[in-house]
């Protein structure tokens, strides 16, 4: 029997004693204490191993105050790449108190919630340290002891929640003599949630005075490490912390401990058996870069990696789409003027655009101007790293997109949105111009809702036919039938009353590739349908009045040509 593949399990010590498949990451530890930072910002997508990599280092540093214990987690580690790396390392094993908080669960819809969430977190944290207090809690103040407790019953009052991560490290201290290692998981979840509902502001003052106290001033701190996936300005957040060590996936260092190297990946696929289907996995879920490192996803490859265990010839997904939040994206494209949309549509086609690199900005200034919000892409995953450049004392990145996988959730979402957009525009013209057979009259008001979208050349024909059909289903008099969807080899669309005795049209879509073929493709088009006798099928359901139309496209410009047949 394979070792079960690791599907959203974030424990790293369910995943070893459940003998799931694990990617060695325990190097990471030893990066981590040879360099000495005091108060760590990682910078990483999401779903690309942050939490299980503080999980790790909980497990590896965590002194839980009972022995037994501590030997069960430092068994965790046999066999992994840090026991090997030597005594140096491993006498940090089980040394310190650690404080893990994850503020995922502060995504919710108004601030009161949100505020509640974190408070949760924090107080199942000092419940979980419960007995190590209780213990000896002579050797606390009485108003340390009231306060503890308070905090760990989800009593305290809100200026003792915000003090809670310094209180804690000086318990502990006061208990075990030991400065206390702080892991905080998707710090900026709640920024970028209050953000879009509305609270920014309120949250960043919670989040700022919480860790303010336990990360500027805090004597009690052995090192803290901090995940997000954006590096929110430091005058905002981090305000006054001189010993930040922000490590975003522009740096080097750590480069190969977040997602996994092509080493990695080959070695799952062979362990799988399923190695035929590598290049599947490099142009879906490859083309990251981080540092200098090429990382893929680790969450579309263990679950196309699951997919193919069963199923050698399994499909590919964008399995990232359903666990990150697009926001951003449906933003982009909802507030894109024609530049962003030409800038928007050059990636889509494989090409490159040159970014000033802006690493700390706040959520607030996503819109104060265009470079802004191409970082926001690439540090969230939907942008990558070609090459980079320094010009006149700044940083310039060559980006694009990723691979096929992100390509798809920019062209999900913007047919969504053309869908949307579609929906609120009145096409009465295009409709009667339809019905009384005025080609031109058509080519006109479609090039101009052309101009207006933002389009995707690779697959070209689904695009148009997409665009054609969201238009013509707008009409509350036609039916409309997409016979390409259902692959039957018929004619690409046909639109028609609900009575017999009305009209119905049969439009036939081609792809020109230049745009001096525009108006002999159109033609082509509307000869196939004659050639191919699309007509019967209306003719055999009783309709009487058939019109017939080619239409052809190239980029933004179409051609529309017209023909009739009545019986």
């Amino acid at each position: 029997m394979k070792k079960a593949l690791p599907v959203g399990v974030e424990n790293f010590e369910d995943i070893v004693k459940s003998e799931y498949y694990y990617v060695d990451k325990t190097m990471f530890i030893k990066e981590l204490l040879d360099l000495k930072g005091k108060v760590n910002l990682f910078t990483r997508p999401r779903r690309f191993g942050k939490t299980l990599n503080l999980s790790m280092l909980r497990y590896f540093f965590e002194d839980t105050g009972h022995e037994k214990r501590n030997e069960q987690n430092k068994s965790l580690f046999q066999g992994m790449k840090i026991i090997e790396a030597g005594e140096n390392y491993t006498n940090h094993m089980g040394l310190y108190p650690v404080l893990e908080l994850t503020l995922k669960s502060a995504k919710q819809e108004d601030y009161d919630t949100a505020y509640y969430m974190i408070q949760n977190a924090v107080s199942m944290e000092f419940e979980r340290h419960r007995g190590i207090v209780e213990s000896k809690k002579e050797m606390l103040s009485f108003k340390e002891y009231k306060q503890y407790t308070a905090i760990a019953e989800g009593e305290a009052e809100d200026k003792i929640v915000r003090n809670s991560l310094q209180l804690f490290c000086q318990c502990m201290y006061k208990i075990t003599g030991k400065n206390t290692v702080i892991l905080i998981d998707e710090y900026d979840v709640p920024l970028e949630n209050a953000y879009f509902r509305g609270f920014y502001e309120k949250m960043v003052g919670f989040i700022r005075s919480l860790f303010e106290a336990a990360l500027k001033t805090n004597q009690y701190l052995q090192f803290a490490v901090i995940t997000g996936c954006l590096r929110i300005s430091k005058e905002s957040i981090f305000t006054g912390l001189n010993h930040l060590n922000i490590i975003s996936v522009l740096d080097k260092k750590y480069s190969e401990h977040f997602g996994f190297t092509e080493q990695e990946v080959l070695q799952m696929m062979s362990y799988y058996e399923v190695e035929s289907r590598f290049s599947t996995m490099k142009e879906w879920y490859d083309g990251y870069l981080f540092g200098d490192t090429e990382v893929y996803n680790p969450w579309s490859v263990i679950k196309f990696l699951y997919d193919l265990y069963s199923d050698v010839e399994a499909y590919p997904h964008p399995y990232w789409i359903n666990t990150s939040s697009n926001d951003i994206i449906k933003d982009l494209i909802a507030r894109a003027d024609r530049e962003t949309k030409g800038q928007i549509e050059t990636l889509l086609v494989g090409g490159i655009l040159d970014i000033q690199v802006h690493e700390e900005v706040t959520y607030g200034d996503m819109h104060s101007n265009g470079e802004n919000l191409w970082n926001f892409l690439y540090f969230t995953g939907y942008l990558t790293k070609e090459s980079e450049y320094f010009k006149e004392s700044s940083i310039f990145l060559r980006a694009r997109i990723p691979n096929i996988e992100v390509k798809t959730i920019y062209q999900n979402t913007i047919l969504n949105w053309m869908k949307a957009a579609i929906k609120k525009e009145d096409f009465h013209d295009l409709y009667r111009a339809m019905e009384e057979g005025n080609a031109q009259r058509m080519t006109d008001i479609l090039n101009g809702q052309l101009i207006r979208t933002i389009s995707f050349y690779d697959s070209a024909e689904n695009f148009y036919h997409g665009f054609l059909t969201g238009i013509l289903s707008q009409s509350e008099n036609y039916l409309v039938k997409s016979n390409r969807e259902t692959g039957n080899g018929r004619s690409d669309i046909m639109v028609k009353s609900p009575s017999l005795r009305g009209r119905s049209f049969i439009v036939e879509v081609k792809v020109s590739d230049s745009i001096d073929d525009l108006e002999k493709d159109a033609e082509k088009a509307l000869q196939q349908i004659y050639d191919k006798r699309y007509m019967e099928e209306l003719r055999a359901e009783g309709y009487r009045k058939i019109d017939c139309y080619g239409i052809s496209f190239f980029r933004k410009d179409c051609e529309v040509r017209f023909g009739r047949e009545e019986i």
